[in-house]
């Protein structure tokens, strides 16, 4: 049993929008994972807050796991 088993039992969700919000949640919980240290990642912020290209990439970590949890769903669609 991993972390994420008490975090994230399912990757089933009502609608989209709700997908969309576990995706992010998924992505925030990652980087806590890969740097479990709460100041170390606050120090590192101010990097990327400011960056553009950081923030699209960030972007791209939550699009990849939006993709994951739609796939789970079956794209909403019946």
């Amino acid at each position: 049993m991993s972390l994420f088993d008490d975090l994230i039992p399912t990757l089933i969700t009502d609608t989209p929008a709700q997908g969309r919000e576990l995706a992010i949640m998924m992505a925030r919980k990652t980087i806590a994972t890969l740097q479990p240290d709460a100041e170390v990642r606050s120090t590192l912020r101010p990097d990327y807050d400011a960056d553009s290209a950081k923030l699209m990439q960030a972007g791209q970590i939550v699009a990849i796991e939006f993709q994951t949890v739609a796939a789970a769903n079956n794209y909403w669609r019946d």
